[in-house]
Protein backbone atom coordinates (compact mmCIF):
# COMPACT_ATOMS: atom_id res chain seq x y z
CA UNK A 1 0.00 0.00 0.00
CA UNK A 2 1.07 3.23 -1.17
CA UNK A 3 1.54 6.43 0.92
CA UNK A 4 0.52 9.81 0.13
CA UNK A 5 4.46 10.29 -1.47
CA UNK A 6 4.35 6.98 -3.36
CA UNK A 7 1.34 7.99 -5.21
CA UNK A 8 2.94 11.23 -6.15
CA UNK A 9 6.10 9.26 -7.05
CA UNK A 10 3.97 7.05 -9.70
CA UNK A 11 1.96 9.93 -11.38
CA UNK A 12 4.94 11.60 -11.87
CA UNK A 13 6.11 8.58 -14.08
CA UNK A 14 3.08 9.77 -16.42
CA UNK A 15 4.52 13.14 -17.07
CA UNK A 16 5.96 13.07 -20.51
CA UNK A 17 8.79 15.52 -22.04
CA UNK A 18 7.91 18.92 -23.03
CA UNK A 19 4.72 18.73 -21.13
CA UNK A 20 2.79 21.63 -19.11
CA UNK A 21 1.37 20.12 -16.26
CA UNK A 22 -1.05 21.62 -13.60
CA UNK A 23 -1.19 20.41 -10.07
CA UNK A 24 -4.37 20.35 -8.40
CA UNK A 25 -4.41 21.05 -4.52
CA UNK A 26 -3.53 17.81 -2.41
CA UNK A 27 -1.71 15.15 -3.15
CA UNK A 28 -1.07 16.43 -6.92
CA UNK A 29 1.53 19.29 -5.61
CA UNK A 30 4.26 16.55 -4.02
CA UNK A 31 4.50 15.14 -7.66
CA UNK A 32 6.74 18.54 -8.24
CA UNK A 33 9.07 16.75 -5.97
CA UNK A 34 9.43 13.94 -8.77
CA UNK A 35 9.64 14.82 -11.66
CA UNK A 36 12.35 12.84 -13.56
CA UNK A 37 15.68 14.97 -14.04
CA UNK A 38 15.83 14.11 -17.57
CA UNK A 39 12.87 15.41 -18.89
CA UNK A 40 11.76 19.17 -19.70
CA UNK A 41 8.44 20.05 -18.12
CA UNK A 42 6.91 23.37 -17.20
CA UNK A 43 4.37 22.78 -13.85
CA UNK A 44 2.05 25.17 -14.17
CA UNK A 45 -0.13 27.08 -10.95
CA UNK A 46 -3.53 28.51 -11.57
CA UNK A 47 -2.80 31.27 -9.27
CA UNK A 48 0.30 32.83 -11.66
CA UNK A 49 3.18 30.88 -12.17
CA UNK A 50 4.70 28.95 -15.26
CA UNK A 51 7.37 27.25 -13.68
CA UNK A 52 7.03 25.73 -10.50
CA UNK A 53 9.67 23.79 -8.71
CA UNK A 54 9.59 21.61 -6.07
CA UNK A 55 8.64 22.47 -1.92
CA UNK A 56 11.29 24.62 -0.67
CA UNK A 57 13.94 23.32 2.10
CA UNK A 58 13.02 24.04 5.44
CA UNK A 59 14.15 28.37 6.25
CA UNK A 60 14.05 28.52 2.64
CA UNK A 61 10.95 29.35 1.94
CA UNK A 62 9.66 32.96 0.83
CA UNK A 63 5.65 33.56 1.42
CA UNK A 64 5.08 35.34 -1.46
CA UNK A 65 5.89 32.82 -3.38
CA UNK A 66 3.10 30.03 -2.99
CA UNK A 67 0.81 27.42 -5.10
CA UNK A 68 -2.68 27.35 -5.76
CA UNK A 69 -2.91 25.51 -2.07
CA UNK A 70 -1.31 28.26 -0.64
CA UNK A 71 2.24 26.27 0.47
CA UNK A 72 5.27 28.04 -0.06
CA UNK A 73 6.83 26.52 -3.67
CA UNK A 74 10.28 27.53 -5.51
CA UNK A 75 10.33 28.52 -8.68
CA UNK A 76 12.60 27.04 -11.41
CA UNK A 77 15.24 29.20 -13.42
CA UNK A 78 13.08 31.10 -16.80
CA UNK A 79 10.09 31.09 -14.86
CA UNK A 80 7.65 33.87 -15.00
CA UNK A 81 5.11 35.28 -12.91
CA UNK A 82 1.43 36.74 -13.79
CA UNK A 83 -1.94 37.51 -12.86
CA UNK A 84 -4.86 34.45 -12.68
CA UNK A 85 -6.56 36.08 -15.54
CA UNK A 86 -3.44 34.96 -17.85
CA UNK A 87 -3.24 31.73 -16.08
CA UNK A 88 -6.69 30.59 -16.61
CA UNK A 89 -7.00 31.96 -20.03
CA UNK A 90 -4.01 29.00 -20.68
CA UNK A 91 -6.03 26.77 -19.14
CA UNK A 92 -9.32 27.39 -20.97
CA UNK A 93 -7.55 27.53 -24.29
CA UNK A 94 -6.12 24.50 -23.81
CA UNK A 95 -2.49 24.88 -23.36
CA UNK A 96 -1.64 22.87 -20.47
CA UNK A 97 -1.14 19.19 -21.77
CA UNK A 98 -2.01 17.33 -18.67
CA UNK A 99 -3.83 18.02 -14.88
CA UNK A 100 -3.45 16.10 -11.74
CA UNK A 101 -5.93 16.48 -9.58
CA UNK A 102 -7.39 15.21 -6.11
CA UNK A 103 -10.80 13.99 -5.58
CA UNK A 104 -13.36 13.00 -2.80
CA UNK A 105 -15.09 10.56 -5.37
CA UNK A 106 -14.91 9.34 -8.76
CA UNK A 107 -17.48 7.73 -10.57
CA UNK A 108 -16.69 4.74 -13.16
CA UNK A 109 -17.88 7.11 -16.32
CA UNK A 110 -15.18 9.65 -15.38
CA UNK A 111 -17.29 11.89 -13.39
CA UNK A 112 -15.05 13.66 -10.56
CA UNK A 113 -16.79 15.54 -7.36
CA UNK A 114 -13.98 16.98 -5.47
CA UNK A 115 -14.69 20.30 -4.17
CA UNK A 116 -17.70 20.00 -2.00
CA UNK A 117 -19.25 17.93 1.18
CA UNK A 118 -22.61 19.64 1.70
CA UNK A 119 -22.71 20.96 5.11
CA UNK A 120 -19.64 21.75 5.48
CA UNK A 121 -17.44 25.29 4.97
CA UNK A 122 -15.72 25.44 1.73
CA UNK A 123 -13.31 28.32 0.25
CA UNK A 124 -14.75 27.82 -2.81
CA UNK A 125 -14.54 25.58 -6.01
CA UNK A 126 -11.71 27.57 -6.97
CA UNK A 127 -10.15 26.63 -10.62
CA UNK A 128 -11.22 23.05 -10.55
CA UNK A 129 -14.53 23.21 -12.65
CA UNK A 130 -12.23 25.05 -15.30
CA UNK A 131 -9.74 22.69 -14.96
CA UNK A 132 -11.68 19.61 -15.99
CA UNK A 133 -13.93 21.77 -18.55
CA UNK A 134 -10.84 22.51 -20.37
CA UNK A 135 -8.36 19.53 -19.94
CA UNK A 136 -8.33 16.62 -22.17
CA UNK A 137 -5.95 15.18 -19.68
CA UNK A 138 -6.69 14.18 -16.45
CA UNK A 139 -5.36 11.75 -14.04
CA UNK A 140 -6.74 11.82 -10.28
CA UNK A 141 -4.66 11.15 -7.21
CA UNK A 142 -6.51 9.91 -4.72
CA UNK A 143 -7.04 7.79 -1.58
CA UNK A 144 -9.08 4.57 -2.55
CA UNK A 145 -11.30 4.47 0.49
CA UNK A 146 -12.36 6.99 2.71
CA UNK A 147 -11.71 7.09 6.76
CA UNK A 148 -14.73 4.77 7.49
CA UNK A 149 -13.23 2.20 4.71
CA UNK A 150 -16.03 3.36 2.26
CA UNK A 151 -15.08 3.18 -1.87
CA UNK A 152 -14.61 6.62 -3.54
CA UNK A 153 -14.63 4.57 -6.55
CA UNK A 154 -18.25 4.41 -6.99
CA UNK A 155 -21.17 3.52 -9.94
CA UNK A 156 -22.17 7.60 -9.25
CA UNK A 157 -21.03 10.03 -7.24
CA UNK A 158 -22.61 11.13 -4.15
CA UNK A 159 -21.09 14.66 -3.94
CA UNK A 160 -21.54 17.77 -6.01
CA UNK A 161 -19.94 17.48 -9.24
CA UNK A 162 -16.87 19.29 -10.77
CA UNK A 163 -16.87 17.52 -13.94
CA UNK A 164 -18.42 14.73 -16.02
CA UNK A 165 -16.91 12.03 -18.19
CA UNK A 166 -13.51 13.86 -17.87
CA UNK A 167 -10.96 11.43 -15.76
CA UNK A 168 -8.77 9.64 -17.68
CA UNK A 169 -6.67 7.53 -15.04
CA UNK A 170 -6.41 7.51 -11.49
CA UNK A 171 -3.68 6.45 -8.68
CA UNK A 172 -4.53 5.44 -5.45
CA UNK A 173 -2.67 3.81 -2.34
CA UNK A 174 -4.46 0.17 -4.04
CA UNK A 175 -3.49 0.55 -7.81
CA UNK A 176 -3.39 2.25 -10.79
CA UNK A 177 -6.81 2.66 -13.12
CA UNK A 178 -7.61 3.31 -16.63
CA UNK A 179 -11.43 4.82 -16.50
CA UNK A 180 -12.70 3.55 -19.59
CA UNK A 181 -14.68 5.12 -22.41
CA UNK A 182 -17.69 3.03 -22.30
CA UNK A 183 -16.87 2.97 -18.07
CA UNK A 184 -15.56 1.21 -15.92
CA UNK A 185 -12.47 1.13 -13.76
CA UNK A 186 -9.71 -1.06 -15.58
CA UNK A 187 -6.91 -2.29 -13.53
CA UNK A 188 -3.57 -1.64 -14.49
CA UNK A 189 -1.46 -2.15 -11.56
CA UNK A 190 -1.29 -3.23 -8.06
CA UNK A 191 0.33 -1.74 -5.38
CA UNK A 192 3.25 -3.67 -3.88
CA UNK A 193 1.91 -6.13 -1.53
CA UNK A 194 -1.62 -5.63 -2.55
CA UNK A 195 -3.66 -8.02 -4.43
CA UNK A 196 -6.54 -7.98 -6.71
CA UNK A 197 -8.81 -9.14 -4.13
CA UNK A 198 -7.95 -6.22 -2.32
CA UNK A 199 -8.58 -3.41 -5.01
CA UNK A 200 -12.01 -6.13 -5.36
CA UNK A 201 -13.26 -5.10 -2.01
CA UNK A 202 -12.29 -1.41 -1.68
CA UNK A 203 -14.01 -0.31 -5.56
CA UNK A 204 -17.65 -0.21 -5.69
CA UNK A 205 -17.88 0.83 -9.36
CA UNK A 206 -17.57 -1.56 -11.89
CA UNK A 207 -13.92 -3.40 -11.55
CA UNK A 208 -12.34 -4.81 -15.06
CA UNK A 209 -9.76 -7.01 -14.39
CA UNK A 210 -8.07 -8.85 -17.83
CA UNK A 211 -5.07 -11.13 -17.06
CA UNK A 212 -2.37 -11.38 -14.97
CA UNK A 213 -1.87 -7.65 -13.14
CA UNK A 214 1.53 -6.43 -12.55
CA UNK A 215 2.93 -4.82 -9.36
CA UNK A 216 3.78 -1.19 -9.75
CA UNK A 217 7.30 0.02 -9.96
CA UNK A 218 8.10 3.00 -8.40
Amino acid sequence: MLDKEGIAKRIAKEVKDGYYVNLGIGIPTLVANYIPENIDVVLQSENGLLGMGPFPFEGEEDPDTINAGKQTITKLPGSAVFDSALSFGMIRAKKVNLTILGAMEVSENGDIANWKIPGKMVKGMGGAMDLVASAENIIVAMQHVNKAGESKLLPNCTLPLTGVNCVKKIVTELAVLDVLPDGGFKLLERAPGVTVEDIEKATAGKLIVEGEVPEMVI
